[in-house]
């Protein structure tokens, strides 16, 4: 190895590490949205079992069903334990089905173009590789030193040198 890094190679190192960064940006994102469709979905689960149905129309209370549960079950239980009709009870889950329904959307959305710009993001990086690996090595570098480079102590080295 060299101690010569190019100026070329310096801010290559920069730009390198800076993509860096807003990758790992991204996919925070990214890991937020999931977990706003894990929530999400968890607003949907029922939590009844098979075993449970028949009870929850005879004595939800008895069965000790719904306790600590979703959203919705929790506004089922409590139209059906009012003694509400079908269509009622169909009518107070419903907001509690929206809101479930447009909280994945917003996330499964913003998921895919998160994933669509650390896609853009990942081809650039591999342009700004393939380049800062040619400076180094026209400077005397093997290529596996260039690869094995650290870039954010290039960039560092780099910006001091300004």
């Amino acid at each position: 190895m060299t101690d010569v890094v190019p100026e070329a190679a310096g801010e290559l190192a920069g730009r390198l590490a800076d993509a860096f960064e807003q990758d790992r940006g991204l996919a925070e994102q990214q890991n937020a949205c999931q977990d706003r469709l894990r929530a999400a979905n968890g607003l949907l689960w029922s939590g009844l079992y098979p075993d449970a149905l028949g009870l929850i129309y005879d004595d939800t209370a008895a069965a000790g069903v719904g306790e600590g549960l979703s959203v919705i079950t929790g506004r089922m239980i409590d139209a059906l334990r009012a003694g509400l009709p079908a269509a009622e009870v169909e009518a107070a889950v419903l907001p509690g089905l929206q809101e479930a329904h447009w909280a994945i959307h917003r996330a499964f959305s913003e998921h895919q173009q998160l994933g669509e710009d650390r896609r853009h993001l990942a081809a650039e990086i591999g342009e700004l590789i393939a380049t800062f690996v040619a400076e180094l090595v026209a400077a005397g570098w093997s290529e596996e030193q260039a690869r094995q480079a650290d870039v954010h102590q290039l960039a560092a080295a780099a910006a001091t040198r300004r």
